[in-house]
């Protein structure tokens, strides 16, 4: 994995956010952020969080009553939290309404993650792309920016006959990590893992899982709850492209 350093082990933007408290308090709504980090040499602005001894991530998709009811398809937004429950990012999608109604899970978005400060940290894009390994040349692709403006990596489509597979690269288009997915993706009854793993597939490095969240709450509405796992050790950058991936494979698959 080159200069990455991980070891294989088994495992009001738009749309009216306001900027959270600075302090680490809890908020009206219970919610307590993650302590602010020192700066690090090195790490890109914000991405400090993730090399607080961080080796998952939760994410959380919250409710959005307007789609409940109407199932009209809302710009979504999802809580990031460490392994203890503090809040470590806030994420909301910026698409416009036709977008998100007409083109569904293929559409493209920008997703934009902010810290406890308000900064907007890491940024997300993904193009308008074909999902199909008819079009081989034009698989889904997804830019991760942190901070916004500078690139730290890619989340690129494989084209496979019937796994859902992505590769993980680096700023310059370097080959870093492969994931893999299951080759029925089904929503009942279970959880689903998506394995991240070395080049040669050979080592499990981490994992993308979403969480089975119950009959009714599956049936009725879309939002879910996933988890990231990878190594400790892991260069912080290529942490902050694996949340590309879990959010490029959200979009995708569920």
């Amino acid at each position: 994995a080159g200069n990455y350093g991980f070891q294989a082990q088994p495992m009001e933007f738009p749309g009216g956010f306001v900027a959270p408290p600075v302090q680490n308090q809890p908020t009206m709504d219970g919610t307590i952020w993650m302590p602010i980090p020192p700066s690090i040499p090195n790490c890109p602005p914000g991405l400090e969080y993730l090399t607080q001894q961080i080796d998952q991530i939760l994410i959380h998709q919250q409710l959005e009553l307007l789609e409940i009811v109407t199932d009209f398809e809302t710009n979504n937004k999802y809580e990031l939290k460490n392994a203890v429950g503090q809040r470590v990012y806030f994420a909301a999608e910026d698409t416009d309404c036709l977008t998100r109604n007409c083109f569904g899970p293929s559409r493209p978005f920008t997703i934009r993650i902010t810290d406890n400060l308000g900064r907007e940290v890491i940024r997300l894009h993904r193009p308008l792309r074909c999902s199909s390994c008819c079009c081989p040349c034009c698989l889904q692709e997804l830019e991760v920016q942190a901070p916004p403006g500078i690139i730290v990596g890619y989340v690129v489509q494989n084209c496979h006959v019937c796994l859902p597979k992505f590769t993980i690269q680096d700023e310059k288009r370097k080959d870093i990590l492969k994931i893999a997915g299951p080759c029925v993706v089904c929503r009942c009854c279970e959880d689903i893992h998506f394995e991240v793993k070395s080049l040669d597939e050979t080592c499990a490095v981490g994992r993308i899982s979403k969480q089975w969240t119950g009959f009714v709450r599956e049936v009725f509405t879309d939002t879910d709850n996933f988890g990231i796992s990878f190594p400790m050790d892991l260069d912080v950058k290529m942490k902050a492209v694996m949340i590309g991936a879990c959010f490029l494979i959200v979009s995708l698959s569920f």
